[in-house]
């Protein structure tokens, strides 16, 4: 019986999160952090960041808190979120260490308000940068460092910071080696590591916790809920492209039958792989891959598609080439086809007062010119749609550089005072 099913049977599944007693101490996650301060330890780093158990990974702006994601505290919560969602933010230790380290780039970053520097700004941009959901990357640009899947540095100037800050925090990384080709990455480590041999004590040592385990009154059922996918609508008009593939694996020379397999349960068996791998190198992120997967495995299903069992191989080949061109097209056009019309500009929502906005250059109103000079025209900024949990919680943060100042938005902006947690 899977993990889901063990959930959905028990009254665990239907209860408020906050009274599965979930706590970071004898858990799995004990001796990662153990690890992680000592990795801290090693660098000099004099911030101590808090721990905690919430709703996703991140930092709140202004503390130098890291919120952890609850379903990681007990093995079934984090297969039950493998097989709800698909992709886990922290599926073994290193991948925890790697978020950890990630999100410590934030700690540092409020912790000694870098944001304010006008060196800092003149390399990462400013932080009054609009925060947005959605962003399109550029695969593989020579200006951004490489941690986080999905090309995260580009986000936002504090994503790009905490990227770098990431890089060049990480053990036996030979940053100067992985990054002496690419220029622009380079000088960002070169500043990281500067700068943490200049820093003092803290500034900043706010612990408010935000989202905390044992506050979240919803159950499993309605977190999940807000993940549920259904088949892609906006992938229609592909079943000609699945019938080239399993067709022509069809043919034969000697026009002998052989055993055959449906399509649809090889598109479905590497759902998981193909979301992982597409986030890592093209941006499109889980969800949508994983709406895309399924639609095309509906259609196969529909089409009543199969192929040789000999010939399994080129089947896999060719449906995750389908795939990564198709969100490809996706990432650039925000569309699976080139013909359909890019998503019209939305109007940003006017700026409203918070309790504590982040602190903001004497002209807030426009970004610091470095923020300009530092961008290209033919590098633009990424796109994912927000993922929501349910009420109270608020948008999970997926896991990165807003669209350059001076290139037009096609994005729905978040007023800059309500960047509140960075990272996923």
């Amino acid at each position: 019986m899977s993990s889901s099913q063990v959930f959905r049977e028990s009254n665990l599944f239907g209860a408020p999160i906050r009274d599965l007693g979930l706590k970071i101490a004898g858990t799995r996650l004990e001796p990662v952090i153990d690890e992680f301060r000592a990795e801290l330890a090693q660098k000099g780093i004099r911030v101590v960041p808090r721990f905690h158990l919430s709703t996703e990974w991140g930092v709140p702006f202004g503390t130098v808190v890291i919120g952890i994601p609850f379903y990681l505290a007990h093995p079934d919560l984090t297969a039950l979120h493998g097989e709800q969602v698909g992709h886990i933010e922290g599926f073994n230790r290193a991948d925890i260490l790697r978020y950890l380290r990630h999100e410590m780039g934030h700690v540092m970053n409020y912790a000694y308000r870098l944001y304010d520097r006008e060196d800092w700004v003149k390399l990462f941009g400013s932080i009054t940068q609009p925060y947005r959901e959605d962003y399109r990357p550029q695969p593989f640009s020579r200006r951004f460092v490489r941690h986080l899947p999905g090309w995260y540095a580009q986000k936002h100037p504090d994503e790009d910071w905490s990227e770098t800050f990431a890089v060049w925090m990480t053990p036996g990384r030979d940053w100067r080696a992985d990054y002496a080709q690419l220029p622009t990455a380079l000088a960002k480590l070169e500043y990281c590591e500067r700068t943490m041999v200049e820093l003092g004590e803290p500034i900043v040592t706010a612990t408010e916790l935000d989202e905390d385990v044992s506050g979240i009154h919803y159950s499993l059922e309605q977190y999940y809920q807000s993940y549920a996918a259904d088949s892609e609508a906006g992938a229609a008009g592909l079943d000609g492209d699945l019938r080239a593939i399993f067709d022509d694996l069809q043919e034969t020379e000697d026009g002998t039958a052989h055993e055959t397999r449906p399509a649809a349960e090889l598109i479905r068996r590497h759902e998981r792989h193909l979301m992982a791998a597409v986030f890592r190198w093209t941006g499109h992120f889980p969800e949508k891959t994983r709406s895309l997967v399924r639609h095309l495995a509906k259609r196969a299903d529909a089409l009543k598609q199969v192929y040789p069992r000999e010939a399994e191989d080129e089947a896999v080949v060719a449906v995750t080439t389908l795939v990564t061109s198709l969100a490809m097209n996706f990432v650039h056009r925000g569309a699976y086809f080139p013909e359909a019309p890019p998503p019209q500009p939305a109007e940003a929502p006017p700026p409203q007062p918070a309790e504590a906005p982040p602190p903001q250059p004497a002209d807030a109103s426009e970004p610091h010119p470095s923020a300009v000079d530092k961008t290209t025209d033919d590098e633009s900024a990424a796109e994912k749609a927000p993922t929501q949990l349910p009420p109270p919680a608020k948008a999970q943060l997926e896991p990165a550089q807003a669209t350059p100042p001076d290139e037009p938005s096609i994005d729905e902006a978040l007023p800059a005072q309500d960047l509140r947690r960075a990272s996923r």
